[in-house]
């Protein structure tokens, strides 16, 4: 391994903003190696592309998505740019579609239905059949988690504790053949992933701020956000 183990792809940054392109992404020999790159791993990365040579299925989930890839795009060689024409709703719908799926999960936040309902029309629009699956169902008390009083967001009321597993058992039982997040938890959203049994896909990351747009933080790093680079997050001891 690299020294330390410590891979650093974003220092790449710069030479990929000033000429549109990397190491990784031009032809053998056309650019010298970082030191931080890990493509000095040249075995781990040749025998983790295998997974995608064949019939199986990360080589069918891999085909099919570098296919969405392209056709989600336009090349204009004469310009020197792409053109892109599809939105990531239109993409999933494609991915599903090539894919062969009929039946569609989604695992909802429960503030995201109205998004989730539209959605779901949609889908059903384009021919497929969908499970949808609540955060809160089953409508267990968080304090049942061993939460204190003041860990929820409003001490002294009931609150439902999003329940992550059983959205994705549910959904399993319900024979989704792949499923979709909108809106989980950071956290939630892992537990969903872990007990899921077919493939998922994120279409909305929630951000209770930035109306589910997290990346707008990353925009803002001059600005608004830059404090995150100089002061560490405040987070409440109990």
């Amino acid at each position: 391994m690299t020294d330390n183990n410590v891979f650093s792809c974003q220092q790449c940054s710069t030479v990929w903003s000033k000429t549109g392109k990397t190491f990784c992404t031009s032809p053998e020999g056309a650019l010298p190696q970082p030191a931080h790159c890990p493509a000095a791993e040249s075995g781990v990365i040749d025998e983790a592309f295998q997974h995608y040579v064949g019939t199986g299925d990360d080589a069918r989930l891999a085909q099919v998505a570098a296919r969405v890839e392209g056709m989600g795009c336009q090349a204009n060689p004469d310009e020197g740019y792409v053109t892109t024409r599809w939105t990531r709703v239109e993409e999933t719908i494609a991915f599903a579609k090539l894919m062969g799926f009929h039946t569609i999960g989604i695992a909802t936040c429960l503030g995201l239905l109205l998004e989730t309902e539209q959605l779901v029309k949609i889908l059903k629009a384009q021919g497929f059949d969908v499970v949808t699956v609540c955060c809160k169902a089953g409508g267990h008390d968080k304090r049942d988690l061993g939460l204190a009083e003041s860990d929820k967001v409003r001490p002294e009321h009931f609150e439902a504790a999003c329940h992550p597993i059983a959205q994705a058992e549910l959904l399993n039982r319900s024979a989704s053949e792949m499923n979709i997040l909108v809106g989980l938890c950071v956290g939630h959203d892992m537990l969903f992933n872990k007990y899921s049994k077919v493939p998922v896909t994120t279409l909305v990351a929630k951000d209770r701020v930035t109306g589910h747009n997290p990346a707008s933080v990353l925009y803002g790093q001059n600005f608004c956000y830059k404090r995150l680079q100089k002061t560490a997050l405040d987070i409440p001891t109990t």
